[in-house]
Parts: structure tokens; C-alpha cells; sequence
């Protein structure tokens, strides 16, 4: 099989009660790209500017990256600054520059356009939508956004949400999107614009995975230390979707297992500050944590 991600790589500058650090690699698709790069060989499309470490172009193909959607053009590469309070789940933005990424209009290679999987990460919801327009009747199609876009671009993100087969966001967006109270109605109500399963994830606290007549719950890894929260998110979308594109078949089986392999790449995406932890990170690890998951939910 086939997936192709299509999202943001960026400079991130983020703050945490314990460190801070200066212009590290981050992005929605870098993140979810190297989840992925532990199951599948992901294909990426996106942009940066020639300020882009070459270096991490090259760990990019280490992974079995495919970068021939990556445009390279003239300019600054989108920037984002960010503090976290001693609760990792606040959060507030400090700066965004888009930069390259501001006039970008994503475009599928012709090899891409046939994947089997697509997923569309946290972009404007008009760009996801070009980007299915491009598609050539993949198998299954999963989005995933944020808050900007539900304040900002509601109609568009509705639009594109009748045309997907898995949902992402978090508890809080589930609520904002549906004007629920309750997470649980939030997500049945997400599931009657057309998509087969919303992702609800909420942090710390686990993930619930909703589908028609079909719930499963997981907790979050026990961790006594978070260093830096950010992606983890996407990594759990590319841990998710790069298990299903391994396991080439999109049953409810296949599904719960695909939650445990995402919560296990965001679980190790919280150790370091970026994309460092995936630069040590082992199979035999991930798949160390994937049984520890088993045996944390078994009763």
C-alpha cells in the first residue's frame, strides 16, 4: 500500500517549565511523517525555504521518506513560537510566520495521486480540499485540524469533513466544531457528516475512537515527565495510519490496533524537545511500548 501526508514542516521555538529551544525542526508533516517512517515508507508533500537543514532532509531518507512532493523554494521556512504552562495542555502561541508557506498550493506528484491513503494534516481546509480533488479514489482518507480553522473556515472545514473516512482532532475542537457539551455526542455527531470513525484524542487522558455502533477507549501512557508536547498529535495520526497502511486492510481489528500504534509514537514523541527522540528511537522499542500498551489495558 501506499500513504501520502501532506502538512507542514516548519522551525518551531518552544518554551516548557523545564528548557526552552531555539528554531528546532517541527511541522505537522515532519512529525507525522517519521511516526510513520516505523511502519510504512510515507510519502510527503509540502514546502520549505532554503534555510531548511540539508541534514534533516537527509535523515528524512534515512527514514524511507519520500520527499519528491517537497518544494524547495526561495525564502524563510514557516515559523512557529510557542509556550507551554506547567499543565502540557495549555498552551499559547507566541509568534506565527508563514513564510514559504503562505502563497503554497500543495500539488500531488503524478505517483502520489494513486496512494491508497491520504492524509490531509492541520492545513487550511481549503488546500485539503484542492488536494482530494488531485486524489485518485484512494482507499481511505483521514484529516485532521485545529481551532484556527474551526473559528476561521467552518464551511470549508465542514466541506471537506463529508468527504473523509477517519477524523482527527482533539476533545476540546470535537466540542467547538459540534456545539457539545459532551465528548461522546460531539463524536456521534462528527460521524453523521459522513465520516466511518472520529478520533477524539484528549491528551494525557487516552483517546476515544468512535465509530457506527463502535467505541473503544485507550489511556494515555503513564509518564511522570512530559518535555515537550508539541506533535505529538501528528505523531499519533502517522503511528495510526502507518500501522493501517502495514496492515493494508481497514477493519475494526485493524482500527483498535492502529489507535495503540499511535498512542505509542506520540508516547515517545513527548520525551525530547522536536524530532530529537525519533533520532535515537529503535523498532525493538516501539514495539516494547506496543505490548506494554497490551498489557496495560488487559483485564
Amino acid at each position: 500500500m501506499s500513504l501520502v501526508i501532506v502538512g507542514s514542516l516548519a522551525f518551531d521555538t518552544i518554551e516548557t517549565p523545564c528548557a526552552r529551544r531555539e528554531r528546532i525542526v517541527g511541522g505537522s508533516g515532519t512529525y507525522c511523517a517519521l511516526a510513520a517512517s516505523f511502519y510504512t515508507r510515507p510519502k510527503i508533500v509540502g514546502v520549505v525555504g532554503t534555510d531548511f537543514p540539508k541534514e534533516t532532509l537527509d535523515f528524512f531518507r534515512r527514514k524511507k521518506i519520500d520527499l519528491r512532493g517537497l518544494e524547495v523554494r526561495p525564502g524563510r521556512t514557516f515559523f512557529w513560537a510557542g509556550r507551554y504552562e506547567a499543565d502540557p495542555n495549555c498552551r499559547t502561541t507566541v509568534c506565527t510566520e508563514l513564510n514559504v508557506f503562505q502563497d503554497f498550493r500543495p500539488k500531488l506528484p503524478a505517483s502520489y495521486r494513486r496512494a491508497d491513503i491520504i492524509f490531509l494534516a492541520n492545513i487550511d481546509p481549503d488546500l485539503q480540499d484542492d488536494i482530494l480533488n488531485q486524489a485518485a479514489r484512494p482507499r481511505l482518507v483521514a484529516m485532521d485540524t485545529i481551532q484556527l480553522w474551526i473559528e476561521t473556515k467552518r464551511e470549508a472545514l465542514l466541506r471537506v469533513l463529508d468527504r473523509v473516512d477517519v477524523f482527527f482532532c482533539n476533545d476540546q475542537e470535537a466540542k467547538m466544531l459540534t456545539g457539545e457539551v459532551n465528548l461522546v455526542r460531539a463524536g456521534r455527531k462528527i460521524l453523521d457528516r459522513g465520516p466511518k470513525w472520529a478520533v477524539l484524542k484528549k491528551g494525557e487522558h487516552g483517546v476515544l475512537v468512535l465509530g457506527r455502533g463502535r467505541a473503544f477507549g485507550l489511556p494515555g501512557n503513564p509518564t511522570e515527565e512530559v518535555v515537550d508536547p508539541t506533535g505529538a498529535g501528528d505523531c499519533f495520526a502517522g503511528g495510526f495510519l502507518g500501522s493501517l497502511d502495514r496492515a493494508g486492510r481497514f477493519t475494526e481489528g485493524a482500527i483498535r490496533r492502529a489507535t495503540v500504534h499511535g498512542s505509542v509514537m506520540a508516547s515517545f514523541a513527548i520525551e525530547d524537545f522536536g524530532i530529537e527522540r525519533f533520532k535515537t528511537l529503535t523498532p525493538t522499542q516501539v514495539e516494547e511500548r506496543y505490548r506494554c500498551f497490551k498489557k496495560l489495558v488487559a483485564f
